[in-house]
């Protein structure tokens, strides 16, 4: 090789050598952008995520889905015989739990042993003779006082009775419960802690019933106590919403079988129910709940509630990733 072909192939290797370092300094370049955009992408999905773990976002989200799967069945329902409304009632018991269970799972990310099919059976049982202890107690005690008479209602149809009743004890417990002790409870649990809970998910329960027919200021009182906190302590007594369900089902049920009007909602029972005497003592026409009576009556059961709910070991519930 001549000495004038050396500057020539020294020039040449040198180009080479600067188009290869171009090409590795793109290609780098392309593998920070791609890895750039990955990590800001994973960033803005874990800011979604974190935004549907909030509490208030989860409650509302849920709450609404059940809802609106409430409101589209109570319209069929509502268009059909009783033995119909009552399977179509069952179907929407069934979706809204799997509304719940979503909820709590994807966007709560908690776990749901509060309505595990675990012990479900037993603690509906539990929650169903509780409900019925009160409610029996408690109108034994006004018809003592001589608040109530009951006569047999020889024209009723008792079969239509007691699904119609069953039906709409079953709608209220499980819908209202989801809501209020479900998801409501469980968030502000988890921010303010079990009393910061109790206290906020009873005033509300109050309130929502104070747009019930013949509803009071006393009624909603009422309702706060007897009703928002006795639920609130049984869930944490229990941890367990199958338990609350079943008190609340039962509590419904046997009023509307009785004859006695279910916050102020009156159906047509197994008894004609004369009402004798103060308000205070019968609730008057918003029915048992506004009486003074199941409130004592409420207070007794409350207290060992608490009582044992505070000694019992609270259960982790965030869902460990």
């Amino acid at each position: 090789m001549t000495k004038q072909h050396l500057p020539f192939m020294t020039f040449s290797a040198y180009t080479y050598n600067i188009l290869t370092e171009i090409k590795e300094l793109k290609k780098d370049m392309r593998n920070r952008s791609v890895y750039n955009e990955k990590q800001q992408n994973g960033e803005n999905l874990s800011k979604w995520s974190l935004f549907w773990h909030l509490p208030i976002v989860w409650m509302i989200t849920g709450a609404i889905g059940i809802i609106l799967v409430d409101s589209v069945f109570r319209l069929l329902a509502d268009q059909t015989g009783e033995i119909t409304s009552l399977l179509i009632t069952l179907t929407k018991s069934f979706i809204v739990i799997i509304v719940y269970r979503l909820t709590m799972k994807y966007l709560a990310r908690r776990s749901i042993s509060e309505i595990s099919r675990q012990r479900a059976g037993i603690e509906v049982g539990m929650g169903i003779l509780t409900g019925a202890l009160f409610i029996l107690v408690s109108t034994l005690i006004i018809v003592a006082m001589g608040g109530y008479s009951l006569q047999w209602a020889n024209s009723v149809d008792t079969i239509s009775v007691l699904v119609t009743s069953i039906e709409l004890a079953l709608s209220a417990a499980i819908v209202e419960e989801l809501i209020f002790r479900g998801l409501m409870f469980q968030a502000i649990q988890n921010w303010a802690g079990d009393w910061t809970a109790l206290a906020v998910t009873s005033l509300f329960f109050g309130v929502a019933h104070l747009w019930n027919p013949e509803a009071t200021l006393w009624s909603s009182f009422a309702i706060t106590i007897e009703a928002g906190v006795l639920l609130g302590a049984a869930f944490l007594w229990r941890r367990n919403l199958w338990f609350v369900i079943g008190l609340h089902f039962a509590w419904n049920a046997i009023e509307g079988i009785i004859g006695i009007p279910v916050s102020g909602h009156l159906i047509a029972g197994l008894y004609t129910v004369k009402v004798n005497g103060p308000a205070l003592l019968t609730g008057g026409d918003f029915g048992l709940e506004g009486s003074i009576v199941p409130i004592l009556l409420s207070l007794l059961i409350i207290i060992p509630m608490l009582f044992y709910a505070k000694r019992k070991p609270v259960p982790s519930k965030e869902i460990k990733s």
